[in-house]
């Protein structure tokens, strides 16, 4: 693309506006687990009554991420063929909408509806957002750009989890016990003029040429409305016939599956290159772990935190944030080293490995530190700190190892593959978390089950090799 004035380049401008975007979306699907903790906290709302608290409430978020889940392949196939840059706006704009009409409701399950219609629209942007800094990047620089761009998730994560709270106490006075809707209106419309801002600077690629906006979101609404109806009536069914919340969540993940058999049998000759090669099955379900880990301390973090010892929720949420705020360096860090090592064999791959391996370690001290009984909050914040920037830097190392592996022209089909897959933690993650909360009155055992489960991820890795790539790279030139 063209430079412009002082050598600052049009592919820059993509990752900055990006950036931002990826701020609204992460604080859209973020607010979900403080006002849950809030609610649980005050005793108010759909979660007043509830005999397991921690299990609906994590079932709220499980729900969420099944609607997010079963968009990521559609999203990433319609960001092929009418343009990422397309679907990435729709996506804002969608996100921005449904996440101002949450502010709306009311009952349990017009919330459900409306948080699992948040997550279907925001189930798009991971995989056109990746394809398009994949694609306008030099690839000297892609580690960079996936790191840069993604640090906008973490930023979108600490502001949920610091603010939500304190918006909530803020709308006190004059929302009363309604107070909880307060930060999805007021995230809602920044959202939208976010969605505004970056129709106009990414749009289209060139100056006058139309962006099949309606098009794009007719599709997506298609597919959408259909999983819509599905989750509700899973969801009908398995709570009118007395199944725990475990249980649905465990058959919402078994609409992936079902969604990748139709896959595999509607579209496998049209995208065999990214169901069949190792190296990026290996990367998807790498993916189950790290997006557990990432929406167990992003749903119940600050829950963790105040159990153990830290306080009120808000000093809680702080804490817990230093893991989030991390990602702001995190990120581009990795990206920097990823591209440092990106000529050598199997170079993003070995670095993933001891990233991933040392993260199993990091949250493993963090779990012995606070079931010890220690609870000071410099050290916990440190050790989450510490933990955060290896966690965020080994994904941009991840993104791009995904982006290497994949044919160019497929790529939104392979990470919408990659976050379909790993989207499976993040249904279970909140859910099971939650449940093992109740169950055992504490939350040793789900910080045990995290490292487990980051530790088969490390192993996983090891798979992954540059020879593959290369037989990929043979294959797309034959």
């Amino acid at each position: 693309m063209e430079k412009t004035e002082k050598g600052w380049k049009g592919y820059q401008t993509v990752w900055v506006m990006l950036f931002f975007g990826w701020v609204v979306s992460y604080a859209d699907r973020t607010l979900t687990g403080p006002v849950v903790t809030w609610m649980i906290n005050n005793k108010v709302g759909f979660l007043q009554a509830a005999a397991n608290p921690h299990a609906l409430g994590g079932l709220l978020g499980s729900l969420f991420f099944a609607g997010y889940m079963l968009t990521q392949f559609p999203g990433g196939y319609y960001g092929d063929k009418y343009g990422y840059r397309t679907i990435i706006i729709v996506s804002i704009f969608w996100a921005g909408i449904t996440t101002f009409l949450t502010g709306l409701t009311g009952g349990l399950l017009v919330f459900i509806a409306a948080r699992v219609l948040t997550g279907l629209g925001e189930g798009v942007l991971y995989s056109n957002d990746r394809s398009l800094v994949a694609k306008v990047t030099p690839p000297k620089k892609l580690g960079m750009g996936m790191g840069i761009v993604m640090g906008g998730l973490t930023v979108g994560l600490s502001a949920a989890l610091i603010g939500t709270v304190y918006l909530i106490n803020w709308a006190k006075p004059v929302m009363g016990l309604n107070a909880w809707k307060a930060p999805f209106l007021l995230l809602g419309l920044l959202t939208v003029i976010v969605g505004l801002i970056l129709k106009r600077t990414i749009g289209p690629v060139k100056a006058g040429e139309p962006a099949p906006y309606g098009q794009a979101t007719g599709s997506i609404l298609k597919y959408s409305v259909v999983f819509l109806i599905v989750i509700m009536a899973v969801y009908f069914l398995t709570n009118s016939i007395g199944l725990s919340d475990v249980a649905i969540a465990v058959i919402l993940t078994c609409l992936a599956f079902v969604l990748l058999l139709f896959i595999y049998q509607n579209k496998s000759a049209e995208i065999r290159p990214v169901l069949r090669n190792k190296n990026l099955i290996l990367m998807y379900l790498l993916f189950i772990p790290i997006l557990w880990h990432l929406w167990f301390y992003g749903f119940w973090g600050g829950a963790v935190v105040q159990d153990f010892g830290g306080g009120a929720l808000t000093s809680a949420l702080v804490v817990i944030s230093f893991n989030a705020l991390a990602g702001v360096l995190g990120f581009p860090l990795g990206g920097k080293i990823s591209d440092s090592v990106a000529h050598k064999a199997n170079g993003r791959r070995n670095v993933l490995i001891i990233m991933t391996a040392l993260l199993t370690v990091l949250i493993a001290v963090f779990a012995a530190y606070v079931m010890s009984g220690q609870h000071n909050p410099v050290v916990e914040s440190t050790i989450l700190f510490v933990s955060g920037l290896d966690f965020f830097a080994l994904q941009a190392v991840a993104h791009a190892l995904t982006a290497e592996c994949a044919p160019e022209k497929l790529r939104g089909a392979a990470f919408g593959m990659e976050n379909l897959i790993g989207e499976i933690g993040a249904v279970l993650s909140p859910v099971i978390s939650g449940a093992l909360r109740d169950a055992s009155h504490g939350w040793g055992s789900a910080l045990i089950l995290d490292a487990v489960l980051m530790g088969i991820g490390c192993l996983l890795v090891f798979g992954v090799s540059t020879a593959a790539q290369a037989a990929l790279g043979k294959s797309e030139v034959a």
